[in-house]
């Protein structure tokens, strides 16, 4: 492990460099890792485990949209590719990759079938941290770990197939081999990270939902509905507004801070865009503060939690969501999104 200096704070951290991929693969040599559920983060973990040389088998719901993934994806039914329950009994370290729904609705299957000295291992805190709302409680014989890429499994697997990776928490809950926080570091190497940091379950969970919510999406999609309705409000024409809004954020700006940081986009700028992000981001900090703070609490309390599980299992919820969604792809702002992409891919 490596100490590493973040901004005058001291972390631990672990790289490829103190843990390569050679002893990832001695620590698991004997594990069946089986991926339940093939949605979200199940393609990239489970094919970068493959190709980084693990045993993996993939559970999954037959004749499912997920499942025929699978298959595609050169999982084969019988050998490498099982129904959900199957899977669990022919895995030692279960990576219940569920979405938070299913892995509640699923939980049952999986507990009935564990055995002692099994690893639990999840993707996100939410089930073991709210677990008076989801009932996911492990028996005592197991262990329970974590690793969380902090991106989509196609980023995961994209970075992944590039040579890089993204960077990843991990976390153990419960320790009943004394082997976990090694298996909880392996996993982590196999899945592609780019570096692993500690955390604990219920810190994942908090800061997950808070970034979900506000910087990573919520407040990203609200202040670009804002500024958007702004430009157009004051005579400004769809394109003018989606390009200064959107296609230059994601397209030009959002890219080079992430290559370089915020600061160096401050250094190379134009004078007068540099003068006026520094008169204005204060701003805006100041006026989100109050909101993040209350997002947070809202997620600490378990409400966000409580929401999510009530509107999630509510009867017709799938077709709200889907007018919800509807109204969004059908805005201004997004049908002429739509219209600047494929101009600017030329199609």
């Amino acid at each position: 492990m490596a100490k590493i200096n973040f901004g005058g704070v001291e972390e631990t951290v672990v790289t490829r460099d103190e843990y390569p991929l050679a002893k990832a693969q001695e620590t698991l040599k004997d594990e069946v890792i089986a991926v339940i559920g093939y949605g979200v983060q199940g393609p990239g973990q489970a094919l970068n485990m493959r190709d980084n040389g693990f045993k993996v088998i993939v559970g999954q719901r037959k004749d499912s949209a997920s499942w025929e993934k699978a298959k595609q994806d050169g999982f084969v039914e019988g050998e490498t590719l099982f129904s959900i329950e199957e899977a669990v009994e022919r895995g030692t370290i279960i990576c219940n990759l569920l979405s938070d729904a299913g892995q509640i609705a699923v939980w049952p299957t999986i507990k009935e079938r564990l055995k002692p000295g099994n690893t639990l291992y999840f993707s996100h805190g939410f089930g073991i941290t709210f677990k008076e709302q989801t009932n996911i409680v492990p028996p005592a014989d197991v262990d329970v770990i974590l690793v969380a890429p902090k991106g989509s499994g196609t980023s995961l697997r994209r970075l992944f197939l590039a040579g890089s990776g993204l960077n990843s928490s991990f976390a153990v809950f419960q320790d009943a081999t004394g082997k976990a926080y090694e298996k909880a570091i392996a996993m982590g190497i196999g899945v592609g990270s780019g570096y692993l940091f500690e955390t604990d379950f219920k810190k994942e969970v908090y800061s997950d939902l808070t970034g979900e919510r506000g910087v990573l999406m919520g407040a990203l999609a609200g202040i670009i509905e804002a500024q958007y309705q702004v430009l157009r409000q004051r005579g400004h024409s769809p394109s003018e507004a989606f390009n200064e809004t959107v296609e230059e954020l994601t397209q030009s700006l959002v890219p080079l801070v992430g290559e370089n940081g915020m600061d160096w986009m401050f250094s190379n700028c134009s004078v007068t865009a540099q003068r006026g992000a520094l008169d204005w981001k204060g701003k805006f900090r100041e006026a989100t503060l109050p909101v993040l703070n209350e997002l947070y609490d809202s997620v600490a309390s378990g409400k966000e939690a409580e929401r999510t599980i009530q509107r999630g299992s509510t009867p017709g919820y799938r077709a709200e969501l889907e007018e919800e969604l509807k109204e969004v792809r059908e805005s201004e702002l997004w049908q002429t999104g739509a219209v600047v992409r494929k101009l600017r891919s030329g199609r």
